[in-house]
């Protein structure tokens, strides 16, 4: 496709070296006064101007087919680095990228459709001062030299009066990015902002980030305005130098009317083709500005992905049982949380984790789902294991694609999902297997969502469930139901729960004290 869209280019410009000729001849014939003459280049020029629009139509048509094939595979290629390796979230924690959703979505975008019309231009450039060079020579030589001067100092010119705008493209795009989230907290906070009448605060937040953007387009403005002072008569100029130039052979009677017209037009071919920066050069600073934070966006996911998690804790992941071999915890502040903790929990051992530490459950919790924690030691953790916390993630879309996993969507009927649906308590979220076509995740309350994770766990039976914190919405006799319905499955649940939980529903509790010893209590007779 691409070569094909070289020869369309290659067509266009030749095209344009007839055109150039056939305009001379046209206006040659008006001078002369030669109807017949007239007529025929009038009939050439209308054949020529039907074809050009035929070949730039064709041309642009496959300039955008093409930049969009580049964009879905850079696209396919930056969300496959984005969510390897956990980097999605490392980047989210690090807080050393900002906004990398704009940067995927909209900057690879620009990217691919810039870079694209840049490369045509260049090539069609590059077309244009070689055929265009000979036409303008073989006019004056004087002209030809004057076309090379005349752009080489405009491009000079447009740099030293344009360079500003690269860091404030760059600026704006950020301030554009941090004003649509700042409104986009509001849109999905909205009940929270509404209950704590937080209206005025939000509203001085969006005002401000407002603010900023605007100051930033003003002084992006100013810039435009004295780099239009510049080029505007940079372009004006075009228009008369060849005249100034060509006009006196033509009173001496040394060529013909058409040529004034021929050399004005080859001046002008010439000329833009030597000056791109100066007829591109805020598109440049935008695309600059564009490469610049891609740049910073593969950086900023190549360094998470070397620096790893940033702990000194092993995750092993194997098909044994869940275990914990001389596991140390600690926070961000240091303090010990979990030292030294090595036990082994065999399959049909449901434990409880509790105690006067509630933070070193919830460290490791965290710390066995693969979430960079503060530590040491080995965590060997089976590959059927799943993890419910206290804000489970629904994915947006219809029930039966929340409750079945992507990788076997197939393994349960509707008769199993309803089944189990209703086994949790949710028997008026759905009343048959059409129900389960339906979008529910925005309307459910955050217990409604705690209990639709359960069956999902449910319909998985993987071999162990970490559970963290759920009696504390569900309450005791939901949650006691819970337990038995993961037991009744073969599914060995590890809760991080609170001190005061009742510890007659586990086989196991490991209680954590607040300097970082722990007990192990086996509760089998």
């Amino acid at each position: 496709m691409f070569a094909g869209l070289m020869a369309l280019l290659f067509g266009l410009n030749g095209l344009n070296v007839v055109n150039n000729y056939v305009g001379r001849n046209f206006m040659t014939a008006i001078a002369e006064r030669q109807m017949d003459e007239f007529v025929r280049q009038a009939v050439f020029y209308v054949c020529v101007f039907a074809v050009l629009t035929v070949v730039g139509v064709i041309a642009r048509f496959v300039e955008e087919r093409l930049a969009l094939l580049w964009r879905g595979f850079l696209t396919r290629r930056a969300v496959d680095l984005y969510l390897e390796n956990e980097a999605y979230y490392r980047l989210e924690v690090s807080v050393t990228l900002s906004h990398p959703d704009q940067r995927i979505s909209e900057d690879i975008q620009a990217f691919t459709v810039t870079t694209l019309s840049y490369i045509i231009m260049l090539f069609s450039s590059t077309l244009t001062v070689v055929t265009f060079s000979g036409v303008l020579w073989s006019i004056s030589p004087l002209l030809f030299v004057v076309a090379v001067l005349y752009a080489a100092c405009g491009s000079y010119m447009t740099i030293v009066l344009g360079r500003p705008l690269i860091g404030l493209n760059y600026e704006r795009l950020d301030k554009e990015a941090s004003f649509r989230s700042s409104l986009m907290h509001v849109r999905e906070n909205a009940e929270s902002v509404m209950v704590a009448s937080v209206e005025g605060q939000q509203k001085t937040r969006l005002m401000q980030r407002l603010d900023d953007l605007i100051a930033n387009i003003l002084t992006i403005t100013a810039v435009n305005r004295n780099l239009a002072y510049f080029t505007s008569g940079y372009n004006w100029m075009i228009q008369i130098i060849p005249d100034l130039i060509i006009a006196p052979a033509f009173m001496r009677g040394e060529i013909e009317f058409g040529v004034i017209t021929q050399s004005g037009a080859a001046f002008a071919m010439l000329v833009g083709a030597f000056s791109l920066i100066v007829r591109q050069f805020n598109s440049i600073s935008n695309f600059a500005a564009v490469v610049s934070r891609l740049s910073s966006l593969l950086e900023a996911i190549e360094k998470s992905r070397t620096r790893g998690g940033g702990t000194g804790i092993e995750l092993v992941k194997q098909d044994g049982d869940l275990a914990f071999d001389h596991v140390t915890l600690g926070s961000a502040g240091g303090h010990a949380l979990l030292h030294d903790l090595s036990v082994t929990i065999p399959p049909g051992t449901p434990v409880l984790i509790s105690g006067s530490h509630g933070a070193a459950g919830a460290a490791l919790f965290r710390a066995t789902a693969g979430i960079p924690t503060a530590g040491a030691g080995r965590i060997l953790r089976p590959n059927d294991l799943m993890f419910l916390p206290q804000r489970p993630y629904l994915p947006p879309g219809s029930l039966r694609q929340i409750l079945l996993p992507p990788d076997n969507p197939g393994d349960a009927s509707d008769s199993q999902m309803l089944e189990v649906v209703r086994s949790v308590g949710l028997d008026g979220l759905v009343h048959d297997a059409l129900g389960l076509e339906k979008e529910q995740d925005r309307e459910m309350s955050l217990g409604e969502q705690q209990l639709l994770a359960v069956a999902k766990v449910l319909l998985a039976r993987p071999r162990y469930v970490f559970l963290d914190r759920l009696e504390a919405t569900l309450g005791h006799e939901t949650f006691r139901k819970v337990l038995n319905l993961l037991s009744k499955n073969a599914i060995t649940c590890i809760n991080n729960g609170e001190e005061g939980d009742a510890r007659d529903l586990y086989e196991a509790v490991l209680d954590c004290q607040e300097d970082g010893r722990w007990t192990w209590t086996h509760r089998r007779a």
